[in-house]
Formats: structure tokens, sequence, C-alpha cells
């Protein structure tokens, strides 16, 4: 049902997630919500496939339980 993104895609992602998280370091270590911030580029940083984010690491950490 869902379908993996192509390679160049994912790295381009993952290219632009390093160049704002490089960019934004000086702004975000002076602000209390860059957790937030980094978090947000971690969950870009980790889409693969169309897919939702939450979806594939609830599927993932559902074997760990169960």
């Amino acid at each position: 049902m869902y379908q993996a993104y192509p390679l160049y895609k994912i790295v381009l992602r993952r290219v632009l997630v390093i160049l704002v998280g490089l960019l934004a370091l000086p702004v975000m270590l002076l602000r209390e919500d860059r957790a937030r911030f980094y978090s947000y580029l971690h969950r870009i940083w980790c889409k693969t496939s169309t897919k939702p984010v939450w979806l594939a690491q609830s599927e993932a950490a559902a074997g760990i339980y169960w």
C-alpha cells in the first residue's frame, strides 16, 4: 500500500536536513524549544516512504512488545 521513495529523494532530504540543522544551530543554542525543532528534523530524516513516520515507528516498535 505504501511506496518507498526513490533513493535520490531520500539523499536530498537528508542533505537538506543536515544543512538546515547546521544553519539553525547558532540560533537554536539560545532557544528553549530547540528539542522540538530538532525532533521535527529527525522526523524528516527518518521518512523514507509515503507511510507516515509515526506509523512506521509504531509498527517497528510493535515487535518489541509482542
